[in-house]
């Protein structure tokens, strides 16, 4: 399963890398990804694999606690319903 992630806050040192990390641990694979840093804000949005059989609520919880420890908001779509949501 792909899924997109975008992760957003002010900038500070240790995003991607805590954000990578993350991901690593849960065996979600980065397939692409674009950063930027506009001002103080940073932005980053990922293309990821999933495992096959995939926890997604639970792999959504563990971002959720990285973005709050991180102070940045981290938020994940299957690639289908954000494809979905954007055809609109």
């Amino acid at each position: 399963m792909r899924a997109v992630l975008t992760v957003i806050g002010k900038d500070r040192v240790g995003i991607i890398a805590g954000v990578s990390q993350k991901l690593a641990a849960l065996q979600v694979n980065i397939v692409d990804v674009t950063q930027t840093i506009m001002q103080e804000n940073f932005t980053m949005m990922m293309m990821c694999d999933l495992p096959e059989k995939a926890d997604f609520a639970g792999i959504k919880e563990s971002l959720n606690s990285v973005g709050e420890t991180l102070g940045v908001q981290i938020r994940i779509q299957r690639e289908d319903i954000f494809t979905a949501m954007h055809e609109i």
